[in-house]
């Protein structure tokens, strides 16, 4: 594994030379894997017009029936097994498949780099809402090494942790033999990217290299003295262990409708869910994103660099399918909020990870792509900003 260069960023993540916006919705063809049709309009807001108009969801919720039908222990044990972060959409899922759909979920949480206090109180409500939980806490001192790795490599200092949160679950699943995995909503539909599962319920296991490890998996670190046995925590079971031991993945995005505002109300109202209490998360107008982890914030500054899409791009795109906001509305919010500096936790993202900051700024201007970026009077502009 090298790293990536200015120039290798746009050929690594396919990004077109010319930047183009989305006419429904503020995110550009720069987000990875994202297509646009002959009317310019982005394929999360071709999906959110389906999602909203077209489909059935009475029909999906008979197909979620039957799928529980199958699965429910008649006893009380374990049935699903349910990624759960303590935030607003985990919690909500897990809430309504126990307590809607009288299943019994196992919820697991794979641990954030550095809980913020909000965070580790939102998780600690919800497990207090009524729920068993298992907390993966991975070794510090090699996920401080793959933290600092990615960040300096791929320019994403959260790539460890999503490495866990996709992959602890299913060994917990294949462990307790619970072979039903329910996540939440699939981001590929919702926010823009692969339309190879849009019309699944569920996503296969190549395709999660794919799409959450940046085509690196876990074991490229092995070449910068990590072995096989650190890596053991972050890496999925066999196909053939999961294989024999039945497990199925499902989106519950897939059988019901998903809204993340409705998600952020139930979750308040049944989970104990708190908002930020800093009135809103650094790089966004959004009270509820981004809250469980000091470093989430420099992986949506680092989207911004390589993309020139923050996470106020993100939830304004959102927040429009959903018909909350106009677009005007939106562009107001990603000229305010989109690139903001993550200022809160920086100094203890440059002491967890041993870094200067001049060696911090080093990588980050690293990794601005030259179609997307120039200096105006030595400072750093984007190219193209939305209208």
């Amino acid at each position: 594994m090298s790293k990536l260069t200015p120039h290798q960023v746009k050929e690594f993540y396919q990004l077109p030379e010319k930047v183009v916006f989305c006419k429904k919705c503020v995110v550009s063809n720069q987000r990875p894997r994202i297509a646009f049709d002959k009317n310019g309009i982005c394929n999360a807001c071709n999906y959110a017009y389906k999602k909203h108009n077209l489909i059935d969801w009475n029909e999906r919720e008979k197909e979620l029936l039957e799928l529980l039908d199958k699965f429910r222990s008649k006893d009380g044990s374990y049935d699903v097994v349910v990624p759960v972060s303590g935030g607003k959409d985990s919690s909500s899922v897990a809430h309504k498949l126990k307590y809607k759909y009288n299943m019994h979920p196992l919820t697991v949480t794979w641990a954030p780099h550095i809980y913020t206090q909000v965070g580790w109180s939102n998780l600690q409500n919800f497990i207090h809402s009524g729920f068993d939980n298992i907390l993966g806490t991975p070794n510090g001192k090699v996920h401080k090494s793959l933290t600092r790795l990615s960040f300096e490599m791929l320019g994403d200092p959260f790539q460890p942790f999503v490495f866990g949160q996709m992959s602890f679950p299913f060994k917990i699943a294949t462990k307790f033999n619970i072979p039903l995995v329910f996540y939440g909503e699939n981001g590929e539909a919702e926010y823009g990217g692969s339309q190879d599962n849009e019309n699944k319920s569920g996503q296969s296991l190549e395709d999660f290299n794919r799409f959450y490890f940046s085509k690196f998996t876990p074991e490229s670190f092995t070449e910068f003295n990590i072995t096989d046995a650190d890596l053991q925590t972050y890496t999925l079971p066999s196909y053939q262990e999961m294989k024999d031991a039945g497990v199925e993945m499902h989106w519950f995005g897939y059988y019901t409708k998903w809204i993340p505002q409705e998600n952020y109300y139930y979750s308040v109202e049944n989970c104990g869910f708190e908002a930020n209490p800093n009135a809103r998360s650094e790089g966004t107008h959004s009270r509820y994103a981004s809250l469980d982890d000091k470093i989430d914030g420099f992986h949506y500054y680092l989207s911004y660099i390589k993309f020139g899409l923050g996470r106020a791009t993100s939830d304004a795109s959102q927040e429009i399918r959903s018909g909350h906001i106009t677009r005007e509305e939106g562009i107001a919010l990603v000229k305010r909020y989109d690139g903001q500096f993550p200022e809160l936790w920086f100094e203890e993202f440059l002491k967890y990870t041993e870094i200067s900051e001049d060696f911090f700024w080093n990588i980050i201007n690293s990794f601005r792509s030259p179609h997307l970026w120039h200096k105006i009077d030595g400072d750093w502009k984007l190219k193209n900003i939305i209208q």
